[in-house]
């Protein structure tokens, strides 16, 4: 299951998050891509404000602080609902 993790350098609220993703990643098997919204003006645009913005399957999990439980309740439901397809 593909994430993408929007962050920026120099956030401290970015570096939190990451410690946090890769939590998740060691217990659910998720391909995480961390895109830094400095290098798309489109992104910049688009989580600006936000980050940092955790998307799956073109769905917001969450944004700004971003915690253990949440993102891995929601990304175990996503999991469950693509293998039961």
């Amino acid at each position: 299951m593909d994430v993408y993790f929007y962050t920026r350098p120099d956030c401290h609220l970015c570096e939190e998050a990451k410690v946090v993703m890769h939590m998740v990643k060691d217990e659910i098997d998720i391909t995480l891509y961390e895109r830094n919204i400095d290098e798309c003006d489109k992104w910049t645009e688009q989580y600006g404000l936000m980050i940092p913005v955790v998307e799956c399957d073109g769905e917001m999990i969450q944004y700004g602080r971003v915690d253990y439980f949440t993102i891995f309740t929601k990304l175990k439901q996503n999991l469950n609902k693509q293998l039961k397809k």
